[in-house]
């Protein structure tokens, strides 16, 4: 219940302040740094609650997806009690689903008007103008990646620079990225001042040369996703960046192209690895289809199906394919659940798109569909939201669709 008041004291006042500045630097540092960020979203709950205690007052709103986000919570729970390790599931699931509940209602509670959901937005773009800057640095000078294990040094010899600025892997970074363009591109389209307009686009182009850097194939599918997405909600003409694409990675550096091909090459052993990861992962999900093996326990249950690299000193930590993962550990039902949640808040998105007349609300609605989506795309080939960072920007993204329908459903009263 979400308890209205007119009439705000002066410490009020300050504790709303103070809890917007930290929900704007959590956006803010997110892709920065895990630790500021969850720093800053701890004093922001802590902010939160003080108000509520101080004014006598529940300030909680309801939300369409208050119960299915309940029963993700709960069926996320349960299957701790399956994990092989149930103390390292605990903590997994606590520290983790606690950071999304709370960013998620942090938001939707406490940025109720559409000026504070736009210093958000710009929170996040700034914080990609940061990340996208130390993704270019790496790249002039140079990073070794020959340790990470990220490529095929027979296959992809020449291939020796894949830049993944603050975000730990070249795969994250993408798909930060990714969802960063969707966001410019679905403001740009829809704002009527040609500076901005110009300005965005610029700045998506930018985002794309880094996006390009960093070799990951999936991304580079997932902004087809984005394309076909912007095309259908906005306007059909977009679609011919499809003839674009082709002709930039024609003419790109012979390593983008090689990467590119390499897509359709059965004996890609990065290829050949995520099924095998997936032909395992399945047999978890056979094995107990209901509760799962456990929150967090991919990387324990897996040496016991580990039917191609057999060698039980190897650790993987997930499957690289969202929906497999999300149903191994969690059943069936919770990847139903998880799969609703995408649904719900992107059909809400949609619906504010077809109704809002504030250009500022259709590019965010517009944008976050189609960053959400990217998302949902990735997912068949990797599992990018297994980082905290990129599985905490995505309930944030929700959590914007939720509060800009809010804020919007009370503008047209």
């Amino acid at each position: 219940m979400h308890i209205a008041y007119t009439c705000k004291s002066q410490p009020q006042y300050r504790l709303d302040y103070l809890i917007e500045y930290c929900i704007l630097a959590v956006a803010f540092f997110l892709p920065l740094s895990l630790d500021i960020a969850t720093l800053f979203l701890g004093a922001g709950t802590l902010l939160w609650t003080g108000k509520m205690i101080l004014s006598k007052k529940l300030f909680l709103k309801r939300t369409p997806f208050d119960e299915i986000i309940v029963l993700l919570v709960i069926l996320s729970a349960a299957s701790i009690g399956v994990s092989p390790d149930r103390d390292v599931s605990f903590y997994n699931f606590y520290h983790l689903m606690g950071r999304y509940i709370l960013i998620y209602y942090l938001v939707i509670n406490n940025l109720t008007s559409i000026h504070q959901l736009q210093r958000l937005i710009w929170s996040v773009l700034a914080s990609a103008i940061v990340v996208t800057i130390y993704g270019f640095y790496q790249y002039v000078h140079g990073v070794d990646i020959s340790a990470f294990q990220w490529v095929d040094g027979e296959q992809f010899p020449e291939l020796k620079v894949r830049v993944f600025s603050t975000l730990q892997n070249p795969n994250l970074l993408a798909g930060f990225l990714v969802v960063i363009m969707s966001l410019a591109v679905g403001i740009g389209l829809h704002t009527e001042n040609m500076q901005w307009k110009l300005l965005l686009f610029a700045f998506v182009a930018v985002l794309g040369i880094c996006l390009v850097l960093t070799y990951s194939r999936g991304a580079w599918l997932s902004i087809v996703a984005v394309t076909a997405i912007c095309g259908h909600l906005y306007n059909r003409k977009v679609l011919w960046v499809f003839l674009v694409i082709p002709l930039i990675a024609l003419f790109c550096h012979d390593g983008v192209m090689e990467r590119l091909m390499s897509i359709f090459n059965p004996t890609d052993t990065s290829s050949t690895l995520r099924i095998a990861l997936w032909e395992s992962t399945i047999a978890m999900i056979l094995d107990k289809p209901l509760l799962g093996i456990g929150w967090g326990s991919y990387w324990l249950v897996y040496p016991e199906y580990d039917f191609f690299l057999n060698n039980p000193a190897t650790t993987i930590v997930h499957a690289h394919n969202m929906y497999l993962h999300i149903a191994a550990e969690i059943g069936i039902p919770g990847l139903i659940v998880f799969l609703s949640i995408i649904y719900g808040h992107t059909k809400k998105a949609i619906d504010v798109l077809a109704q809002t007349k504030n250009r500022w609300v259709a590019g965010v609605m517009l944008g976050v569909v189609a960053a959400v989506l990217s998302l949902a795309v990735n997912g068949f080939t990797d599992y990018v939201m297994f980082n905290v960072q990129m599985s905490m920007l995505f309930w944030l993204l929700n959590a914007v669709i939720i509060a800009i329908w809010d804020a919007n459903c009370r503008y047209n009263r």
